[in-house]
């Protein structure tokens, strides 16, 4: 049973920066893809970043430049190093796993929730101006 656990959320001012981590449990396979999405009140969940297990990443043009995402391969956690911080990035941010190699639209950027089979519970990130 594959878990995915996030941590590192909070209250930040605008400009502001978090470092977000999702611990994953139960998942045996070196190939996978993994992902955060961000889900703000009354809109849809959109993906943010995501890296492959050979290390590709892909970033959304939003995040580009602010955001960075990275793994820790030994203690299989992924990190969502954020910067720069805008309010309305105020979202519930969730970590996403597949047990395949990316695509390639989400290392382009276009990362589709379709293509995650597992989920974390989220963790809150809200930027006040």
């Amino acid at each position: 049973q594959v878990q995915l656990v996030e941590s590192g959320g909070g209250s930040v001012q605008a400009g502001g920066s978090l470092r977000l981590s999702c611990a994953a449990s139960g998942y045996t396979s070196s190939t996978y893809c993994m992902a955060w999405f961000r889900q703000a009140p009354g809109k849809a969940r959109e993906g943010v970043v995501a890296i492959d297990s050979d290390g590709s990443t892909g970033y959304a043009d939003s995040v580009k430049g602010r955001f960075t995402i990275s793994q820790d391969n030994a203690n299989k956690t992924l990190y969502l190093q954020m910067n720069s911080l805008k309010p309305e990035e105020t979202a519930m941010y969730y970590c996403a796993a597949a047990p395949r190699r990316c695509t390639g639209w989400v290392l382009g950027g276009i990362i589709w929730e379709v293509d995650f089979a597992y989920w974390g519970q989220g963790t809150q990130v809200t930027v006040s101006s």
